[in-house]
């Protein structure tokens, strides 16, 4: 296209451009008065059906009290007052049948037919009475659908008369049906009857509740249905009105007559049946009173109905004049930018067209053509023609230049031809070598890989025997000091063991057992708590009963717990404790908590290890810094990772960290224990201990230990493989002399339940405490505690 054609298309850009950025404000302008238009005319009609809605309502009234009355003499009293009344319902009708909806007007018609019925049918009169209030709620129907559609700007003009409205027709219902139960035939008192042969007076046998008597109990707890209904509405609008709203109604609404109105309603609605005392109530001064005081409320509704409608007037008429002053807002913007838009191309076009021609012309012929002449404004164009012209009288000198520079051209062309061949060789010779070093590298990764696992597996082979070893020494020794020398050992050994663990879970080999079964939470943490340096400052608070952990993840989640709980004691004070607890969340989850008190971390460090934390491969391999983000942390992410556990760090009020784990539901069995734990029975004196949650002291529930001769072991099996082919292996276990010792004695032998007295086994008596004090206990084993001076939540299981 031209240049000229693309200016004059962006022209018509810009004005499209702005109409359509000032459209949306206007069609919404014109939205916005179309609503409000529809709601005045919506209004108007409200105000015509609630005057139909009162008129209708008092024709429903007489004629409910003229059907309870027997439907003796004319509805109203008087013909002429019956008649006038339905003439004026009907010419209500009559107006509002044109602009009401189509269900509107087909309930309309009705009316006649339901007025017939009720002088002349043969139903009752609370039938009829509902029959005429089903109509009068469907002209209602036209407030609740204004205050639906009416928008928040102009909502509280038309919730105030809704609750307004509802009341009153509730306190006009409550008056037809007190009228019509007054107005019930009422039965004669029976005259004593005397024996004509005795002399004596004869009782006369009660018929009971007569049928109208039934009707006017009917009537009469309609009656008080429709005022509770009436306080209901009045307290909606004591909610939904203003001030203003409420002080006309308060003011309106009084007087003598009112406050008679309001004992009436009082004495005669306190009870679903009138008694005989209000009977004996006039119905004509009852009527006055009620009337009066539902007169006065339907003025302050229809007062109020006629300020809804100014208010929604008022309204449109705003969004005619926002309409109006968008509409020349945006007439106004687009002048503008269409004359701007075309002065610019003016200025562009003119001198474009002295470039174009005198540039053509130096193509034509430059060794002979004149130079350009322009006399425009010092703009860029004037700096194109400058240019252009400097370039004119170079080209001279360089047609002379360019024959003794293109021999020298074509030499070096041939030089870079030759040099990039070479350097395609070279190129050849570095993929090989790059190749060769990645095959290298790989080689190099697979030994290191497969060192670091056999590595891991001797060292496991050789802790489990040295467990054994420890165990078979602990069977056998009685002397305090040893045996408690011995827990030392074991108590060390389980924390190697745990580390070579580490090794296998950054090496990526599986390490876990299964268990059978499902292992209760309280045994996997305090096997947890078993494996740390540090135990005796460990904590266990609260944990959800019935807990358990699904058997195959039970190891691993042992292990992550003691990693978390050995970075809060080592980077706590000595003398402080570390909190240890567990909450069952609303998802069905179980939330655990470490809470230590030490130093904590920034912020910005946090949110890094919680990503780490997330993702296992964003830990760099040997890293480790000097808050303590190290190798416990990556296992804690790789064994997270492994089961789908959560795992954050948060900070925590005062100082210290809280270390969060979010055990999911795959990992909970689901079924719940059979039975309530047995309590234990400790020997000695011992008092019977019952613990919640499981029975953890008895060990009934305790990780299942690993044997260290299992045939079906994998890990075992590995690890003597490793020895064997590493050569004969030095560490023997030493001989039991009886071979009952060497055996494992019962779990029931090897239960620890007294922070001061440790008995042993069954029959060989208990430690004392100053032996007990003298150093952690026992070998740990997945379920199985250390016992000190001060022991690790739970007994130590052996």
């Amino acid at each position: 296209m031209r240049v000229r054609s693309r200016l004059v298309a962006g022209v018509a850009v810009v004005g499209i451009t702005v109409i359509a950025a000032g459209a949306p404000a206007a069609l919404g302008a014109s939205s916005d008065l179309t609503e409000s238009q529809r709601l005045v005319t919506l209004a108007e009609l409200n105000q015509q059906a609630i005057s139909l809605a009162h008129s209708l309502a008092d024709e429903r009234d007489e004629v409910t009290a003229y059907i309870a009355a027997g439907r003796t003499g004319k509805p109203g009293g008087t013909s002429s007052a019956a008649g006038s009344r339905s003439a004026r319902v009907d010419q209500q009708v009559d107006e509002i049948r044109d602009a009401a909806p189509a269900v509107l007007r087909r309930d309309l018609s009705t009316i006649p037919s339901l007025r017939r019925d009720a002088v002349s049918g043969k139903g009752s009169a609370l039938e009829a009475h509902q029959a005429y209030s089903e109509v009068i709620s469907k002209l209602h129907g036209l407030a609740d659908d204004l205050a639906e559609k009416t928008p928040p700007r102009a909502a509280e003009a038309t919730r105030t008369p809704l609750a307004l409205g509802q009341a009153t027709e509730h306190a006009s219902a409550t008056r037809g049906l007190l009228l019509a139960a007054l107005a019930v035939p009422r039965k004669e008192p029976v005259t004593p009857q005397t024996d004509p042969f005795t002399g004596l007076p004869v009782q006369t046998q009660d018929e009971g509740d007569t049928k109208d008597d039934r009707t006017r109990d009917e009537l009469s707890a309609a009656a008080q249905q429709a005022r509770v209904g009436e306080l209901a509405a009045l307290a909606d609008f004591d909610q939904a009105a203003g001030a203003t709203a409420r002080d006309k109604l308060a003011t309106t609404v009084t007087g003598p007559e009112v406050n008679n109105a309001e004992k009436y309603l009082g004495e005669l609605t306190d009870r679903p049946e009138l008694s005989d005392t209000d009977l004996k109530v006039s119905n004509k001064k009852v009527q006055a009173a009620l009337s009066a005081r539902i007169d006065r409320m339907r003025g302050v509704e229809s007062a109020l109905g006629t300020a809804q409608v100014h208010r929604l007037e008022e309204l449109r008429d705003d969004d005619v004049t926002a309409l109006e002053l968008r509409i020349a807002l945006l007439g106004g913007a687009l002048l503008i930018a269409v004359g701007v838009s075309t002065a610019v191309a003016r200025t562009l076009t003119q001198p474009l067209a002295v470039l174009r021609i005198g540039a053509a012309r130096l193509a034509a012929e430059p060794a002979t053509a004149e130079p350009v002449r322009y006399t425009g404004r010092n703009d860029e164009f004037a700096q194109v023609v400058r240019s252009l012209n400097a370039l004119h009288g170079k080209l001279h000198g360089l047609l002379h230049e360019f024959n003794g520079r293109f021999e020298n051209l074509e030499t070096e062309r041939a030089e870079l031809i030759s040099g990039r061949e070479a350097l395609t060789l070279q190129r050849a010779e570095l993929q090989v070598r790059t190749a060769d070093l990645t095959a290298q590298l790989e080689k190099l990764k697979n030994t290191v890989h497969h060192t670091f696992v056999n590595l891991s597996l001797r060292n496991l082979g050789l802790v489990e025997r040295q467990l054994g070893v420890i165990e078979a020494l602990e069977e056998r020794e009685q002397d305090p000091e040893r045996l408690a020398t011995l827990f030392k050992l074991d108590h060390m050994a389980t924390v190697m063991r745990r580390h070579s663990e580490n090794m296998l879970v950054l090496a990526g080999a599986e390490h876990g057992h299964g268990h059978p079964g499902p292992i209760p939470l309280v045994d996997v943490l305090r096997a947890a708590v078993s494996e740390i340096e540090r135990y005796e400052r460990v904590t266990i608070q609260s944990l959800p009963p019935h807990a358990a952990i699904a058997g195959f993840a039970a190891d691993d989640l042992s292990h992550l717990v003691a990693e978390l709980l050995e970075n809060a004691t080592s980077f706590s004070p000595p003398d402080s404790h570390v909190q240890l607890s567990g909450w069952l969340l609303e998802t069905g989850e179980v939330m655990l908590s470490v809470q230590d008190e030490g130093i904590g971390m920034s912020s910005v460090r946090m949110g890094e290890l919680n990503t780490r934390l997330g993702n296992p491969s964003l830990f760099e391999a040997g890293e480790q810094n000097a808050d303590g983000a190290g190798l416990g942390l990556q296992v804690t992410s790789l064994l997270a990772a492994r089961h789908g556990v959560r795992v954050q760090l948060r900070e925590q009020k005062g100082s210290g960290v809280t270390s969060v784990v979010v055990l999911p539901k795959a990992l909970l069995p689901k079924a719940p224990p059979a039975a309530t734990p047995p309590p234990v029975t400790a020997p000695g004196d011992a008092p019977t201990l019952n613990l919640p949650g499981s029975v953890a002291e008895a060990n009934s529930n305790a990780l299942p230990r690993r044997t260290l001769a299992l045939p079906g072991d994998p890990l075992i099996a590995a690890a003597e493989q490793t020895i064997a082919e590493s050569g004969p292996a030095a560490v023997t276990a030493p001989a039991a002399a009886d071979p009952a010792a060497a055996t494992p004695a019962p779990a029931a032998d090897r239960v620890h339940v007294a922070p001061t007295t440790h008995p042993r086994r069954a029959g060989a008596g208990g430690l004392p405490a100053a032996a007990a004090a003298a150093g952690p206990a026992a070998r740990g084993d997945r379920g199985r505690d250390h016992d000190a001076g001060q022991a690790p939540p739970g007994a130590r299981v052996r």
